[in-house]
Parts: structure tokens; C-alpha cells; sequence
């Protein structure tokens, strides 16, 4: 195998495609990607651990056709790291010479023939705009569950009806919910997906600045346990989660007693600040009244702290206690200039969803509700 490529091109390829490699691969040859070089002048780099794949096409001088599998990270370290200058990179016996000006790296060719097949897409459901479904994903993938008790509640869940497409997501403490619109390829197209969340937002992440995400569910001919994304020479799938998603919907609060809007930059300051005295796990305590919210944290012999936020409050007063942590989490997610908060009582799930202006009528597209915390004494 002989082939020329530009430095850039390569280095954000193999970047892209080694960025899930895992760090102790089950096998060897997991750790590698696989360099596929096409007579047609194509550079095809793989990778794959059983659960994700990655592939990438990119443009190439190929002297000589071939397929090798080299150490993913250590060519992406060395492609990121080489001179502005085209790439040669040739097979000499067990050696892969990498060669850049002056400089060169002999890599040690892994069995190619040792790595495992690469799974199939399933065909093709339908297309989003990549910018729109890259912000859904990231806000909803902040509420999913990092622990390994319950695996099922680490992915999204994914749910398409027509070109309604809607996004959730819970750890049993906050839940996360984006409605958006999608074109899917059959006009009454129907389907759900539980993807790992961790998956879904790198994979989301990577590929949404292309424009456009391809995406292909579960169900279609040959992917049954899969999902599968392309956007330009990119391509990636991931199996899904198995597995009943926990009918939590119903959780969201229907109407409200007390609704208030906030500045979300101020909010968000004024948030972090305070929590600064909080100890793991103690919450801030956030009371509502007219014309502000008042945010505290620490009590007795504790660091203490608070400050006083603007609102526009409706409806009776009332204090409120969260973990600072997924509170700001929510905040952070909304990407509007206002927040409004709505609540029933201090123990019963509070709701967030954003506005661009204070008195913009309510969005429901993105709804982030989290689960108040019970104030000892």
C-alpha cells in the first residue's frame, strides 16, 4: 500500500474515527483503525468496538491500493502533531512508514485480517438539520443517567411520528424533553430508539456542523438493534439500548400555581455563586416573591451565602430547594436569553422552559423538569 494525503485531511480523519476507541479494548485489534486505500483515489479509515462504528472517506493520491490496521490514538497523535506538508505513508514489510518532510514513524502493522466486520447501517429513515439536532440532543442528554444501576435510563430516547421528532431523557431525579421537526423519507413513518446517551451527543457533536445528519432507525431492513448516522463522508453506527423506557411523560406538570421569569445569564451567575458554600449534595434554596428571586445556600455553623435575582413573579410566593448541580445543568441547556420557572408546592416537580423575551408566551419545545429537594427541619 502507497498513498499520499494532506496533512489537515488526514489529521482530522483519523482523529474523527479513533475519538471512540476504547481505552482497554476487549481485543488488540480494537484498538486500531483500519486504512482502506481505494484505487479510485479514496482514503477509507474504520474503526469499531462492538457496540459503535465509525468510517470516513476522504480524497487521497493512492499509488499502490491496500488495506492495514495500525494503533488508532498513536496515528492520531502523530497526524496531529506533523509538519503542514503532504503525508506518505507506504507499507514496508510489518512497517507502516508515516513520512512528512523529515520527519518519519514506523508503526507495527495489527492483523487486519483479525479485525471484525463492520455492521451495516439500517437503510436510510430520513434526514435533520444537523445545527438544530445537535442543540436537542446536547439538552437532553444532560439529564440522562451516568451511574450503571440502571443501564436503560443512560440513553435517549428517540421518538418519531410523521416529522415530529422528540427527544427524553431521565436519571429519576430531572427530566429533559426537545420536540423537533424532522423530513423523514415515508411521510407516516413511526419508530422508536433508546441510543446511549454518551453515544448520541459525541456522535451528534461530530457530525452536526456538516449541515446535515442522515439518520437511519432500527427496524429497517438489516438493522434491527441499530441506529445509524452519515453526514457528508461520515458514517457512524451505535446498537441500542434494550429494554422498556420508563413511561415518565406524564411526569410533566400540566399547569402551575406560581410562574416566574428570569434573566437566564443572571440566574445562572447568581446560581453558581451561591452554590459555591454548598457542600456535596446541599441544595440551594430559591424563594420566589414579588419582583425577585432570593437564592441562599448554608445554614447554622455552615459557609452561607445569597443573593437576589430580578423576576417577574405570578402567582403565590414560594421557596423551593434543588442540587445546584442539576439546576444549573437545566439552566445551561435552555440557550434563550429568559428562563421560566413554574411550580405547584416545595415538593413537587418544577419546571423550566426558555423564552427570548420576558414576555414572550410560553415554549414548550424544550422542557427540563427536576425534582425538588425535601428541606431538613
Amino acid at each position: 500500500m502507497k498513498f499520499r494525503v494532506e496533512r489537515d485531511v488526514l489529521a482530522e480523519a483519523v482523529t474523527w474515527v479513533a475519538r471512540g476507541l476504547p481505552a482497554r479494548p476487549p481485543v488488540p485489534v480494537l484498538a486500531g483503525v483500519l486504512i482502506e486505500a481505494g484505487a479510485e483515489g479514496t482514503l477509507t479509515l474504520s474503526s469499531f468496538d462492538y457496540e459503535v462504528s465509525g468510517r470516513i472517506t476522504v480524497p487521497a493520491d493512492v499509488e499502490e491500493p491496500g488495506t492495514v490496521l495500525v494503533l488508532g490514538r498513536l496515528l492520531a497523535d502523530i497526524s496531529r502533531n506533523l509538519p503542514n506538508r503532504p503525508v506518505d505513508v507506504v507499507t514496508e514489510g510489518a512497517k507502516v512508514q508515516v513520512i512528512c518532510g523529515s520527519s518519519r514513524f514506523a508503526l507495527l502493522q495489527m492483523p487486519a485480517d483479525d479485525y471484525p466486520t463492520l455492521p451495516t447501517s439500517p437503510e436510510g429513515s430520513g434526514s435533520v438539520d444537523g445545527t438544530v439536532f445537535t442543540q436537542a440532543v446536547a439538552q437532553v442528554a444532560v439529564a440522562a443517567d451516568r451511574g450503571d444501576t440502571l443501564p436503560i435510563l443512560t440513553g435517549v430516547r428517540v421518538e418519531v411520528e410523521g416529522e415530529s421528532m422528540t427527544l427524553l431523557a431521565t436519571d429519576r431525579y430531572r427530566l429533559a424533553m426537545r420536540e423537533i421537526t424532522w423530513s423523514p423519507v415515508v411521510p407516516d413513518t413511526s419508530a422508536v430508539a433508546l441510543i446511549p446517551a454518551r453515544t448520541l451527543a459525541e456522535t451528534a457533536k461530530s457530525l452536526g456542523a456538516a449541515g446535515t445528519v442522515e439518520v437511519s432507525l432500527a427496524g429497517a431492513a438489516g438493522g434491527e438493534g441499530l441506529v445509524g448516522f452519515e453526514a457528508g463522508q461520515r458514517r457512524t453506527t451505535s446498537r441500542l439500548l434494550d429494554g422498556e423506557y420508563p413511561k415518565v411523560a406524564k411526569i410533566f406538570p400540566a399547569s402551575s400555581e406560581t410562574e416566574a421569569v428570569i434573566s437566564t445569564h443572571e440566574l445562572i451567575e447568581a446560581v453558581r455563586r451561591v452554590a459555591l458554600v454548598a457542600e456535596r449534595s446541599t441544595p440551594v434554596r430559591l424563594r420566589f416573591s414579588e419582583g425577585q428571586v432570593a437564592i441562599e445556600a448554608g445554614a447554622g455553623d455552615d459557609a452561607q451565602a445569597s443573593e437576589a435575582v430580578a423576576a417577574t413573579v405570578n402567582g403565590p410566593d414560594i421557596e423551593i430547594a434543588f442540587n445546584p448541580g442539576y439546576l444549573l445543568d437545566g439552566l445551561g441547556a435552555l440557550g434563550t436569553t429568559f428562563t421560566r420557572m413554574s411550580f405547584n408546592a416545595p415538593l413537587k416537580p418544577a419546571m423550566i422552559t426558555g423564552q427570548e423575551s420576558a414576555d414572550a408566551d410560553i415554549d414548550t419545545t424544550y422542557r427540563y423538569v427536576l425534582q425538588p429537594v425535601r428541606l431538613a427541619g
